[in-house]
């Protein structure tokens, strides 16, 4: 079982795989950066997820910040409408491996675990 780290107990969730995984990308690429996350209209399911890095200095007023021992994450308050209590796993399994979302909010998910339906 996936241990999950709850600082807040609420928002944005984290795995401890994920966390330890989206800090060795950070590390090569640069020290300042935050972990966006977000939706957009699209994928075969109606939204599609969103996930990349960020510089920090970016972090508007808009946005929700979430804070894992010093990593940031970062979601903007509409893409949270969707989101909130998203849980972000990471798997380094050779078939189905990569970032996991599990969306409470979704009635719906395509195969790839990409895009989702409310």
């Amino acid at each position: 079982m996936t241990q999950v780290l709850e600082p807040q107990q609420r928002g944005i969730q984290l795995s401890e795989s994920a966390l330890r995984q989206v800090k060795l990308l950070r590390e090569k690429q640069a020290s300042d950066l935050c972990l966006r996350v977000g939706v957009r209209q699209g994928g075969c399911s109606g939204l599609s997820y969103l996930m990349d890095f960020e510089d920090t200095s970016k972090i508007t007023d808009k946005d929700e910040v979430f804070d894992y021992d010093g990593f940031k994450i970062v979601c903007d308050r509409k893409s949270l409408l969707y989101l909130y209590g998203l849980m972000l796993d990471y798997s380094d399994a050779m078939i189905g491996g990569g970032f996991q979302f599990t969306n409470p909010n979704a009635s719906q998910t395509c195969g790839c675990g990409k895009s989702f339906g409310v």
